[in-house]
């Protein structure tokens, strides 16, 4: 599965971080005390599940043989009015493609792999060394 890593100094919380071969940087808005030199945590959870919706999306699209021509996924993290954090989604699913097909597109994108971990919940085990 993937593996990871982010490493953080004394410059403010400008934070490296390396995942699947490639470096990014991670900050805090300067409102927050950093740098804004690359997006926040929540940033990247929104990522994340923005491109796993839009991958699997065209990954469906392309195997159906449907002509969608583009996949686009706006999100917005917020709370639900009971406080609970909340993800609304919404697709935009472009091509000559009908409103059963489209339906079915959004049928998938509540079973993409991080919406359903996101949805499940992670066990997450730290260790000291």
């Amino acid at each position: 599965m993937a593996r990871g890593t982010a490493s953080i100094g004394k410059d403010s919380y400008t934070t490296k971080i390396e995942v699947g071969g490639h470096a990014l940087t991670a900050d805090e808005p300067a409102r927050n005390g950093g740098h804004d030199a690359g997006p926040a945590p929540y940033d990247f959870l929104l990522a994340g599940l923005g491109a796993c919706t839009a991958i699997t999306l065209r990954m469906y699209a392309d195997r159906k043989q449907w002509p969608v021509t583009a996949v686009d996924v706006q999100l917005h993290l917020t709370h639900a009015e009971d406080g609970a954090m909340l993800v609304r989604r919404t697709l935009s699913i472009q091509g000559d493609v009908d409103a059963a097909q489209k339906a079915r597109m959004a049928e998938i994108a509540e079973k993409t792999p991080v919406t359903l971990t996101l949805k499940a919940g992670l066990r997450i085990d730290t260790t000291l060394t």
